[in-house]
Protein backbone atom coordinates (compact mmCIF):
# COMPACT_ATOMS: atom_id res chain seq x y z
CA UNK A 1 0.00 0.00 0.00
CA UNK A 2 2.83 2.37 0.88
CA UNK A 3 4.57 1.48 -2.45
CA UNK A 4 1.48 2.35 -4.37
CA UNK A 5 1.26 5.64 -2.52
CA UNK A 6 4.87 6.38 -3.15
CA UNK A 7 4.50 5.44 -6.84
CA UNK A 8 1.44 7.66 -7.16
CA UNK A 9 3.25 10.54 -5.49
CA UNK A 10 6.25 10.05 -7.74
CA UNK A 11 3.98 9.82 -10.75
CA UNK A 12 2.16 12.96 -9.74
CA UNK A 13 5.47 14.75 -9.03
CA UNK A 14 6.87 13.73 -12.40
CA UNK A 15 3.84 15.03 -14.24
CA UNK A 16 4.05 18.32 -12.41
CA UNK A 17 7.77 18.61 -13.14
CA UNK A 18 7.20 17.82 -16.79
CA UNK A 19 4.48 20.45 -17.04
CA UNK A 20 6.76 22.99 -15.33
CA UNK A 21 9.55 22.16 -17.75
CA UNK A 22 7.21 22.57 -20.74
CA UNK A 23 6.09 25.95 -19.43
CA UNK A 24 9.71 27.12 -19.11
CA UNK A 25 10.54 25.93 -22.63
CA UNK A 26 7.46 27.69 -24.01
CA UNK A 27 8.42 30.90 -22.24
CA UNK A 28 11.97 30.75 -23.54
CA UNK A 29 10.73 30.01 -27.06
CA UNK A 30 8.34 32.92 -26.88
CA UNK A 31 11.18 35.17 -25.72
CA UNK A 32 13.39 34.01 -28.57
CA UNK A 33 10.69 34.58 -31.16
CA UNK A 34 10.08 38.03 -29.74
CA UNK A 35 13.79 38.82 -29.94
CA UNK A 36 13.97 37.57 -33.52
CA UNK A 37 10.87 39.53 -34.45
CA UNK A 38 12.37 42.74 -33.05
CA UNK A 39 13.00 45.44 -35.65
CA UNK A 40 16.75 45.84 -36.01
CA UNK A 41 18.25 49.31 -35.90
CA UNK A 42 21.01 49.60 -38.51
CA UNK A 43 23.42 52.52 -38.61
CA UNK A 44 25.23 53.52 -41.77
CA UNK A 45 27.11 56.46 -43.26
CA UNK A 46 26.64 58.30 -46.52
CA UNK A 47 29.32 57.39 -49.02
CA UNK A 48 28.95 56.79 -52.73
CA UNK A 49 28.05 54.14 -53.85
CA UNK A 50 27.51 52.32 -50.56
CA UNK A 51 24.80 54.59 -49.17
CA UNK A 52 23.32 57.53 -51.08
CA UNK A 53 20.21 59.67 -50.82
CA UNK A 54 17.41 59.21 -53.33
CA UNK A 55 14.71 61.62 -52.28
CA UNK A 56 13.55 60.67 -48.78
CA UNK A 57 15.02 57.17 -49.11
CA UNK A 58 18.50 55.66 -49.26
CA UNK A 59 20.06 53.55 -52.01
CA UNK A 60 23.41 51.99 -52.77
CA UNK A 61 25.50 48.86 -52.47
CA UNK A 62 25.05 48.51 -48.69
CA UNK A 63 21.31 49.19 -48.92
CA UNK A 64 20.94 46.37 -51.45
CA UNK A 65 23.15 44.15 -49.26
CA UNK A 66 20.94 44.76 -46.21
CA UNK A 67 17.85 43.99 -48.29
CA UNK A 68 19.29 40.66 -49.49
CA UNK A 69 20.33 39.69 -45.94
CA UNK A 70 16.88 40.53 -44.54
CA UNK A 71 15.23 38.34 -47.18
CA UNK A 72 17.46 35.38 -46.33
CA UNK A 73 17.29 35.75 -42.54
CA UNK A 74 13.74 37.08 -42.28
CA UNK A 75 14.31 40.17 -40.12
CA UNK A 76 12.86 43.67 -40.42
CA UNK A 77 14.99 46.76 -39.96
CA UNK A 78 15.12 50.52 -39.91
CA UNK A 79 18.04 52.56 -41.21
CA UNK A 80 19.63 55.52 -39.51
CA UNK A 81 22.60 57.68 -40.49
CA UNK A 82 25.43 57.95 -37.98
CA UNK A 83 25.13 61.19 -36.04
CA UNK A 84 28.77 62.35 -36.13
CA UNK A 85 29.41 61.17 -39.72
CA UNK A 86 32.36 58.99 -38.66
CA UNK A 87 33.19 55.34 -39.09
CA UNK A 88 34.53 54.74 -35.63
CA UNK A 89 37.75 55.35 -33.76
CA UNK A 90 38.81 55.41 -30.11
CA UNK A 91 39.71 58.77 -28.63
CA UNK A 92 42.29 59.49 -25.91
CA UNK A 93 39.77 58.77 -23.14
CA UNK A 94 38.98 55.31 -24.51
CA UNK A 95 35.57 56.20 -25.88
CA UNK A 96 34.49 55.22 -29.38
CA UNK A 97 32.85 57.58 -31.84
CA UNK A 98 31.10 56.95 -35.15
CA UNK A 99 29.18 53.81 -36.07
CA UNK A 100 31.31 51.59 -33.83
CA UNK A 101 30.46 53.83 -30.87
CA UNK A 102 26.74 53.61 -31.60
CA UNK A 103 26.93 49.79 -31.72
CA UNK A 104 28.91 49.63 -28.46
CA UNK A 105 26.46 51.96 -26.67
CA UNK A 106 23.47 49.95 -27.88
CA UNK A 107 22.13 52.75 -30.07
CA UNK A 108 22.26 50.43 -33.09
CA UNK A 109 22.07 46.67 -33.54
CA UNK A 110 24.22 46.59 -36.66
CA UNK A 111 26.62 48.87 -38.53
CA UNK A 112 26.54 48.24 -42.29
CA UNK A 113 28.90 50.36 -44.40
CA UNK A 114 32.38 50.29 -45.90
CA UNK A 115 33.56 49.47 -42.40
CA UNK A 116 37.08 48.09 -42.29
CA UNK A 117 37.71 44.97 -40.24
CA UNK A 118 40.57 45.72 -37.81
CA UNK A 119 41.96 44.02 -34.71
CA UNK A 120 41.14 47.04 -32.52
CA UNK A 121 37.50 47.10 -33.59
CA UNK A 122 37.22 43.32 -33.20
CA UNK A 123 38.14 43.72 -29.50
CA UNK A 124 35.05 45.80 -28.80
CA UNK A 125 32.46 44.55 -31.32
CA UNK A 126 31.81 41.34 -33.23
CA UNK A 127 32.30 41.51 -36.98
CA UNK A 128 31.05 39.19 -39.69
CA UNK A 129 33.02 37.61 -42.47
CA UNK A 130 34.02 40.28 -45.03
CA UNK A 131 31.67 41.09 -47.88
CA UNK A 132 34.33 42.98 -49.86
CA UNK A 133 38.15 42.89 -50.10
CA UNK A 134 40.26 45.98 -50.75
CA UNK A 135 43.49 47.75 -49.79
CA UNK A 136 45.04 51.20 -49.49
CA UNK A 137 46.00 53.28 -52.52
CA UNK A 138 45.98 56.95 -53.45
CA UNK A 139 44.20 59.17 -55.94
CA UNK A 140 45.50 62.24 -57.76
CA UNK A 141 45.09 64.27 -60.93
CA UNK A 142 45.97 62.27 -64.02
CA UNK A 143 48.59 64.72 -65.38
CA UNK A 144 50.41 64.55 -62.03
CA UNK A 145 50.67 60.79 -62.37
CA UNK A 146 51.61 60.52 -66.02
CA UNK A 147 55.03 60.12 -67.54
CA UNK A 148 56.27 61.71 -70.73
CA UNK A 149 55.13 60.03 -73.93
CA UNK A 150 57.09 59.27 -77.09
CA UNK A 151 54.40 61.20 -78.95
CA UNK A 152 54.38 64.21 -76.63
CA UNK A 153 54.82 66.52 -79.65
CA UNK A 154 51.31 65.53 -80.71
CA UNK A 155 49.78 65.82 -77.24
CA UNK A 156 48.69 69.51 -77.41
CA UNK A 157 46.02 68.53 -79.97
CA UNK A 158 43.62 65.60 -79.76
CA UNK A 159 43.47 63.06 -82.63
CA UNK A 160 40.21 64.57 -83.85
CA UNK A 161 41.85 68.00 -83.82
CA UNK A 162 44.72 66.74 -85.97
CA UNK A 163 42.18 65.25 -88.34
CA UNK A 164 40.38 68.59 -88.57
CA UNK A 165 43.65 70.39 -89.35
CA UNK A 166 44.44 67.89 -92.12
CA UNK A 167 40.99 68.40 -93.68
CA UNK A 168 41.39 72.19 -93.45
CA UNK A 169 44.81 71.91 -95.12
CA UNK A 170 43.47 69.85 -98.03
CA UNK A 171 40.40 72.04 -98.56
CA UNK A 172 42.46 75.24 -98.48
CA UNK A 173 44.97 73.80 -100.98
CA UNK A 174 42.14 72.82 -103.30
CA UNK A 175 40.60 76.27 -102.90
CA UNK A 176 43.84 78.07 -103.86
CA UNK A 177 44.20 75.73 -106.83
CA UNK A 178 40.66 76.58 -108.01
CA UNK A 179 41.12 80.31 -107.43
CA UNK A 180 44.36 80.21 -109.42
CA UNK A 181 42.55 78.59 -112.35
CA UNK A 182 39.33 80.63 -112.20
CA UNK A 183 40.71 84.14 -111.60
CA UNK A 184 41.76 85.93 -114.85
CA UNK A 185 44.33 87.92 -112.89
CA UNK A 186 46.11 84.72 -111.85
CA UNK A 187 45.81 83.07 -115.29
CA UNK A 188 45.13 85.67 -117.96
CA UNK A 189 45.79 83.62 -121.13
CA UNK A 190 45.09 79.91 -120.61
CA UNK A 191 46.01 79.15 -124.24
CA UNK A 192 49.53 80.58 -124.09
CA UNK A 193 50.50 80.82 -120.39
CA UNK A 194 51.38 78.04 -118.00
CA UNK A 195 49.34 77.84 -114.84
CA UNK A 196 51.64 78.70 -111.88
CA UNK A 197 49.37 77.50 -109.06
CA UNK A 198 49.31 73.78 -109.67
CA UNK A 199 47.81 71.49 -107.04
CA UNK A 200 51.27 70.49 -105.79
CA UNK A 201 52.42 74.11 -105.56
CA UNK A 202 49.23 75.06 -103.70
CA UNK A 203 49.96 72.54 -100.95
CA UNK A 204 53.61 73.61 -100.87
CA UNK A 205 52.52 77.24 -100.50
CA UNK A 206 50.29 76.34 -97.50
CA UNK A 207 53.11 74.35 -95.90
CA UNK A 208 55.40 77.37 -96.16
CA UNK A 209 52.76 79.46 -94.39
CA UNK A 210 52.63 76.93 -91.52
CA UNK A 211 56.38 77.38 -91.00
CA UNK A 212 55.95 81.17 -91.15
CA UNK A 213 58.40 81.33 -94.08
CA UNK A 214 56.23 81.40 -97.17
CA UNK A 215 56.83 79.89 -100.61
CA UNK A 216 56.50 81.85 -103.86
CA UNK A 217 55.05 82.75 -106.19
CA UNK A 218 52.36 84.55 -104.24
CA UNK A 219 48.81 85.19 -105.47
CA UNK A 220 48.26 88.35 -107.55
CA UNK A 221 44.46 88.46 -107.66
CA UNK A 222 42.28 89.85 -104.89
CA UNK A 223 40.57 86.46 -104.48
CA UNK A 224 43.89 84.64 -104.13
CA UNK A 225 45.18 87.20 -101.65
CA UNK A 226 42.02 86.88 -99.54
CA UNK A 227 42.42 83.09 -99.33
CA UNK A 228 46.15 83.47 -98.65
CA UNK A 229 45.61 86.06 -95.90
CA UNK A 230 42.91 83.94 -94.22
CA UNK A 231 45.18 80.88 -94.24
CA UNK A 232 48.13 82.85 -92.84
CA UNK A 233 45.95 84.17 -90.01
CA UNK A 234 44.59 80.67 -89.38
CA UNK A 235 48.14 79.28 -89.29
CA UNK A 236 49.39 81.94 -86.84
CA UNK A 237 46.50 81.42 -84.41
CA UNK A 238 46.79 77.63 -84.73
CA UNK A 239 50.51 77.69 -83.97
CA UNK A 240 49.92 80.03 -81.02
CA UNK A 241 47.35 77.57 -79.60
CA UNK A 242 49.69 74.63 -80.17
CA UNK A 243 52.75 76.18 -78.52
CA UNK A 244 50.69 77.61 -75.67
CA UNK A 245 49.24 74.21 -74.79
CA UNK A 246 52.57 72.49 -75.37
CA UNK A 247 54.30 74.90 -72.97
CA UNK A 248 51.71 74.28 -70.27
CA UNK A 249 52.16 70.51 -70.68
CA UNK A 250 55.93 70.83 -70.38
CA UNK A 251 55.51 72.91 -67.24
CA UNK A 252 53.20 70.35 -65.64
CA UNK A 253 55.48 67.46 -66.58
CA UNK A 254 58.49 68.95 -64.80
CA UNK A 255 57.27 67.26 -61.61
CA UNK A 256 58.43 63.69 -61.18
CA UNK A 257 55.69 61.12 -61.82
CA UNK A 258 54.17 59.81 -58.59
CA UNK A 259 53.40 56.11 -58.90
CA UNK A 260 53.98 54.63 -55.44
CA UNK A 261 53.76 55.54 -51.78
CA UNK A 262 57.54 55.85 -51.71
CA UNK A 263 57.38 58.41 -54.54
CA UNK A 264 54.69 60.24 -52.60
CA UNK A 265 56.75 60.38 -49.41
CA UNK A 266 59.92 61.52 -51.21
CA UNK A 267 58.43 64.71 -52.72
CA UNK A 268 56.97 67.91 -51.32
CA UNK A 269 55.29 69.40 -54.40
CA UNK A 270 52.06 67.43 -53.89
CA UNK A 271 50.32 67.40 -50.53
CA UNK A 272 48.50 64.25 -49.38
CA UNK A 273 46.12 63.10 -46.68
CA UNK A 274 43.42 60.64 -45.68
CA UNK A 275 40.12 60.66 -43.79
CA UNK A 276 40.41 61.90 -40.21
CA UNK A 277 39.62 59.20 -37.64
CA UNK A 278 39.51 56.34 -40.16
CA UNK A 279 41.32 53.02 -40.28
CA UNK A 280 43.65 54.34 -43.00
CA UNK A 281 45.08 56.89 -40.59
CA UNK A 282 45.49 54.18 -37.94
CA UNK A 283 47.44 52.01 -40.36
CA UNK A 284 50.02 54.71 -41.09
CA UNK A 285 50.17 55.69 -37.42
CA UNK A 286 50.91 52.14 -36.20
CA UNK A 287 53.07 51.03 -39.14
CA UNK A 288 56.74 50.22 -38.51
CA UNK A 289 57.58 50.72 -42.18
CA UNK A 290 59.71 53.90 -42.43
CA UNK A 291 57.98 55.00 -45.67
CA UNK A 292 54.50 54.69 -44.21
CA UNK A 293 55.52 56.27 -40.93
CA UNK A 294 57.03 59.18 -42.85
CA UNK A 295 53.69 59.63 -44.60
CA UNK A 296 51.93 59.72 -41.22
CA UNK A 297 54.37 62.31 -39.90
CA UNK A 298 53.77 64.48 -42.97
CA UNK A 299 49.99 64.31 -42.51
CA UNK A 300 50.33 65.18 -38.82
CA UNK A 301 52.68 68.07 -39.53
CA UNK A 302 50.61 69.51 -42.38
CA UNK A 303 47.24 68.62 -40.83
CA UNK A 304 46.24 67.45 -44.29
CA UNK A 305 43.41 65.19 -43.19
CA UNK A 306 39.97 65.46 -44.76
CA UNK A 307 36.62 65.03 -43.08
CA UNK A 308 35.08 62.74 -45.71
CA UNK A 309 35.73 60.77 -48.88
CA UNK A 310 33.94 63.45 -50.93
CA UNK A 311 36.25 66.18 -49.64
CA UNK A 312 39.31 64.08 -50.48
CA UNK A 313 38.11 63.54 -54.06
CA UNK A 314 37.32 67.25 -54.45
CA UNK A 315 40.78 68.27 -53.25
CA UNK A 316 42.41 65.74 -55.59
CA UNK A 317 40.50 67.27 -58.51
CA UNK A 318 41.68 70.74 -57.52
CA UNK A 319 45.27 69.57 -58.00
CA UNK A 320 48.46 69.29 -55.91
CA UNK A 321 46.79 66.84 -53.53
CA UNK A 322 46.84 63.04 -53.33
CA UNK A 323 43.96 61.43 -51.45
CA UNK A 324 44.76 58.17 -49.66
CA UNK A 325 41.91 55.72 -49.21
CA UNK A 326 40.54 52.25 -49.89
CA UNK A 327 41.27 51.16 -53.47
CA UNK A 328 37.70 50.00 -54.12
CA UNK A 329 36.34 53.45 -53.24
CA UNK A 330 39.01 55.17 -55.31
CA UNK A 331 38.10 52.96 -58.28
CA UNK A 332 34.62 54.42 -58.12
CA UNK A 333 36.04 57.94 -58.20
CA UNK A 334 38.13 57.19 -61.29
CA UNK A 335 35.04 55.70 -62.96
CA UNK A 336 33.07 58.89 -62.27
CA UNK A 337 35.78 61.49 -62.86
CA UNK A 338 38.03 60.88 -65.85
CA UNK A 339 40.62 63.45 -64.78
CA UNK A 340 41.56 61.33 -61.73
CA UNK A 341 44.01 58.44 -61.60
CA UNK A 342 44.49 55.73 -58.97
CA UNK A 343 47.95 54.41 -58.23
CA UNK A 344 48.51 50.78 -59.20
CA UNK A 345 50.20 50.11 -55.87
CA UNK A 346 47.85 48.66 -53.24
CA UNK A 347 49.08 48.11 -49.69
CA UNK A 348 47.60 46.98 -46.36
CA UNK A 349 45.03 44.55 -47.75
CA UNK A 350 41.85 44.82 -45.74
CA UNK A 351 38.17 43.92 -45.86
CA UNK A 352 34.75 45.44 -45.19
CA UNK A 353 32.52 43.73 -42.60
CA UNK A 354 29.29 44.24 -40.68
CA UNK A 355 29.67 45.17 -37.01
CA UNK A 356 27.38 43.94 -34.19
CA UNK A 357 27.54 44.14 -30.38
CA UNK A 358 29.75 41.63 -28.61
CA UNK A 359 28.05 38.28 -28.17
CA UNK A 360 25.30 39.08 -30.67
CA UNK A 361 23.61 35.91 -32.02
CA UNK A 362 23.14 37.69 -35.34
CA UNK A 363 26.81 37.45 -36.35
CA UNK A 364 26.79 33.70 -37.11
CA UNK A 365 23.67 33.89 -39.29
CA UNK A 366 24.90 37.02 -41.07
CA UNK A 367 28.23 35.35 -41.81
CA UNK A 368 26.51 32.33 -43.34
CA UNK A 369 24.23 34.57 -45.41
CA UNK A 370 27.17 36.63 -46.70
CA UNK A 371 29.03 33.46 -47.71
CA UNK A 372 25.93 32.23 -49.56
CA UNK A 373 25.62 35.56 -51.40
CA UNK A 374 29.30 35.38 -52.36
CA UNK A 375 29.05 31.79 -53.61
CA UNK A 376 25.91 32.53 -55.65
CA UNK A 377 27.52 35.54 -57.35
CA UNK A 378 25.12 38.10 -55.82
CA UNK A 379 27.95 40.16 -54.34
CA UNK A 380 29.67 40.31 -57.73
CA UNK A 381 26.44 41.45 -59.36
CA UNK A 382 26.05 44.21 -56.79
CA UNK A 383 29.63 45.31 -57.44
CA UNK A 384 29.01 45.55 -61.20
CA UNK A 385 25.75 47.41 -60.61
CA UNK A 386 27.14 50.16 -58.41
CA UNK A 387 30.64 50.47 -59.91
CA UNK A 388 29.53 50.94 -63.51
CA UNK A 389 31.75 53.52 -65.18
CA UNK A 390 30.48 56.64 -66.94
CA UNK A 391 33.97 57.69 -68.01
CA UNK A 392 34.33 57.62 -71.80
CA UNK A 393 37.54 58.21 -73.75
CA UNK A 394 39.95 57.82 -70.85
CA UNK A 395 42.39 55.61 -72.67
CA UNK A 396 45.46 57.53 -71.67
CA UNK A 397 46.76 60.50 -69.80
CA UNK A 398 47.86 62.31 -72.96
CA UNK A 399 44.25 62.73 -74.07
CA UNK A 400 43.56 64.97 -71.11
CA UNK A 401 44.20 68.63 -71.64
CA UNK A 402 44.54 68.23 -75.43
CA UNK A 403 42.66 70.81 -77.48
CA UNK A 404 39.52 69.50 -79.14
CA UNK A 405 37.97 70.78 -82.42
CA UNK A 406 35.21 72.53 -80.52
CA UNK A 407 37.83 74.53 -78.60
CA UNK A 408 38.89 76.21 -81.89
CA UNK A 409 35.53 76.01 -83.60
CA UNK A 410 35.50 79.74 -84.32
CA UNK A 411 38.89 79.53 -86.04
CA UNK A 412 37.72 76.77 -88.38
CA UNK A 413 34.52 78.67 -89.17
CA UNK A 414 36.61 81.78 -89.93
CA UNK A 415 38.76 79.77 -92.35
CA UNK A 416 35.71 78.28 -94.07
CA UNK A 417 34.14 81.72 -94.49
CA UNK A 418 37.37 83.06 -95.97
CA UNK A 419 37.62 80.21 -98.48
CA UNK A 420 34.04 80.79 -99.56
CA UNK A 421 34.65 84.53 -100.03
CA UNK A 422 37.82 83.83 -102.05
CA UNK A 423 36.04 81.46 -104.43
CA UNK A 424 33.15 83.91 -104.86
CA UNK A 425 35.54 86.76 -105.71
CA UNK A 426 37.35 84.56 -108.26
CA UNK A 427 34.05 83.72 -109.95
CA UNK A 428 33.04 87.41 -110.00
CA UNK A 429 36.38 88.28 -111.63
CA UNK A 430 35.80 85.66 -114.34
CA UNK A 431 32.19 86.74 -114.90
CA UNK A 432 33.31 90.36 -115.20
CA UNK A 433 35.91 89.42 -117.81
CA UNK A 434 33.40 87.30 -119.72
CA UNK A 435 30.92 90.19 -119.69
CA UNK A 436 33.49 92.61 -121.12
CA UNK A 437 34.57 90.15 -123.82
CA UNK A 438 30.95 89.48 -124.72
CA UNK A 439 30.36 93.21 -125.26
CA UNK A 440 33.47 93.56 -127.43
CA UNK A 441 32.82 90.46 -129.57
CA UNK A 442 29.03 90.84 -129.53
CA UNK A 443 28.56 87.36 -128.13
CA UNK A 444 26.36 86.13 -125.30
CA UNK A 445 27.90 86.33 -121.85
CA UNK A 446 27.02 82.68 -121.16
CA UNK A 447 28.86 81.41 -124.23
CA UNK A 448 31.96 83.43 -123.41
CA UNK A 449 31.86 82.25 -119.80
CA UNK A 450 31.47 78.63 -120.92
CA UNK A 451 34.42 79.05 -123.29
CA UNK A 452 36.56 80.47 -120.49
CA UNK A 453 35.69 77.59 -118.16
CA UNK A 454 36.47 75.06 -120.89
CA UNK A 455 39.85 76.66 -121.47
CA UNK A 456 40.66 76.62 -117.74
CA UNK A 457 39.29 73.20 -116.79
CA UNK A 458 38.54 71.42 -120.07
CA UNK A 459 40.53 70.48 -123.14
CA UNK A 460 41.72 72.86 -125.83
CA UNK A 461 39.79 70.83 -128.38
CA UNK A 462 36.53 71.59 -126.62
CA UNK A 463 37.44 75.27 -126.64
CA UNK A 464 38.23 75.22 -130.36
CA UNK A 465 34.95 73.48 -131.15
CA UNK A 466 33.12 76.14 -129.21
CA UNK A 467 34.85 78.92 -131.23
CA UNK A 468 34.04 77.21 -134.57
CA UNK A 469 30.43 76.91 -133.54
CA UNK A 470 30.33 80.61 -132.72
CA UNK A 471 31.82 81.51 -136.11
CA UNK A 472 29.24 79.38 -137.97
CA UNK A 473 26.45 81.07 -136.06
CA UNK A 474 27.87 84.46 -137.02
Amino acid sequence: MSRVHIWCCFRFGSMAGFMSLMCCVAALTAGTVTADAKELSITTIKQEPYTMSKGPELEGYCIDLISELSKRLGFSYKLQLVKDNRYGAMDASGKWNGMIGEVIRGEADLAVASLTLTATREQFVDMTTPFMQTGLSFLLLRDKASEGSSFSLLSPFSPSMWGGILIAFLLTGLCIFLVGRISPTEWAEPETEEHSFTLLHSFWYLTGALTLQGAGPHPKALSGRVVSAIWWLFAVLLLASYFGNFTSKLHSSKQLPVKSFEDLSNQNAIDYGTVEGGSSKSFFKNSKNPVYHRIYQHMERKKSYVSSMEEGIRRAQEGNFAFIGEAVSLDLATARYCDLHRSQEVIAMRAYSIAAPEGSPLVKNLTLAILELSESGELTSLRHKWWATSCVGADGADAFGALQPHDLQGLFLFLGLGLGVGLLLALLELVSRAHNQAKDSKKSCCSVLTSELNQRFGSKGASADQEDSDKNKA
